[in-house]
C-alpha cells in the first residue's frame, strides 16, 4: 500500500491542480499566462493559456501568444519530430487567428512566422508551398500595420532566403512544383533597414542586415552592424541563437 499512496497523491494533484485551472476565469487565467508570456516561459505559459482557450476559443489575443509558446517551445526542443510537431501546433493557432481576424496585423504575422519556423523541417512540397504562405501573410500584416518592425524582418528574411536559392535549386523546383519569386538581397536589405528604422532596440535586426551587406560585398558596414547586434543584450527568445550565428559571420569577414 505504502508503494501505491504517493502515485495516487500526485494523480489527485494532478487532476486537482486541472480542475482549479478551468474553474478559474478566463481573463485571470490570460492574466497569468501573461505573466509566463513576459518572462519567455512557454511551458508554464501554456498551463494557463490552453485552460483558457478551452472556455474562449475564439479570442485571437490568446490564439496569437499560444502560437508564439508553441514556436518558443519547439525552439528548445532537440528531436525534428518534436520541431515538426510543436512547429504544426504553432501553424495551427495561428491559422485560427487569422481566420477569425484576417485584418488583425499581429494574427497575420504569427502565420508567417510560424510557417517561416517550421519550413526548415518539412518536405520539398510543403516548403514551396510555404513560401507563398509567408510572403503573402508578411504582406498582409505590413499593408493592416506598416510600423510592425517584426513583420518588416520577416520580409527581409523571406527576400534573403529567397535570393539565396541558386539557379539549379530554383530550376529543380520549378520542374517539380512551379517558379519559385523572384528576390534580391537588395530587397531583403530594404526591409532590414526598415526594420531597424521603426525599431533600433531589435539586436536580430542588426545581424539579419549585416548577413545580407556581408553578400553584396558591403563587408565593412556588415562588420559594423553585426557588431553592434552582438553588444546589444539578449531581450527575446532566439537572440542567443542569433548571436552565435552573428559570431560565425563576423568571423567570417576579418
Amino acid at each position: 500500500m505504502k508503494l501505491v499512496l504517493p502515485e495516487v497523491f500526485v494523480v489527485f494533484a494532478l487532476l486537482s491542480t486541472n480542475v482549479t485551472l478551468h474553474a478559474q476565469p478566463v481573463d485571470k487565467l490570460i492574466s497569468e499566462g501573461d505573466l509566463f508570456y513576459a518572462k519567455l516561459q512557454a511551458g508554464e505559459a501554456l498551463k494557463y493559456y490552453l485552460p483558457a482557450e478551452k472556455l474562449d476559443p475564439a479570442n485571437v489575443r490568446l490564439l496569437v501568444h499560444i502560437s508564439r509558446e508553441y514556436r518558443h517551445l519547439m525552439s528548445d526542443a532537440t528531436a525534428s519530430a518534436d520541431k515538426v510537431r510543436l512547429g504544426g501546433a504553432a501553424v495551427n493557432y495561428a491559422a485560427r487567428a487569422a481566420a477569425l481576424a484576417p485584418k488583425d496585423a499581429e494574427a497575420q504575422l504569427a502565420v508567417a512566422i510560424s510557417y517561416g519556423k517550421l519550413q526548415p523541417f518539412q518536405g520539398n512540397r510543403q516548403r514551396y508551398d510555404a513560401v507563398h504562405i509567408i510572403k503573402d501573410a508578411a504582406d498582409k500584416a505590413i499593408e493592416l500595420d506598416p510600423s510592425n518592425d517584426l513583420a518588416w524582418h520577416v520580409l527581409g528574411r523571406w527576400y534573403k532566403g529567397l535570393a539565396e536559392v541558386d539557379g539549379l535549386h530554383r530550376a529543380l523546383a520549378q520542374a517539380a512544383f512551379g517558379s519559385l519569386p523572384a528576390a534580391t538581397y537588395e530587397e531583403a536589405a530594404t526591409c532590414f533597414e526598415k526594420a531597424i528604422q521603426l525599431n533600433p532596440n531589435r539586436l536580430m535586426h542588426y545581424i539579419e542586415l549585416g548577413g545580407v551587406y556581408a553578400e553584396m560585398g558591403r563587408k565593412d558596414e556588415a562588420r559594423r552592424l553585426v557588431s553592434k547586434g552582438l553588444s546589444m543584450q539578449n531581450t527575446e527568445k532566439d537572440d542567443a541563437e542569433t548571436k552565435r550565428e552573428g559570431q560565425q559571420l563576423l568571423s567570417t569577414l576579418r
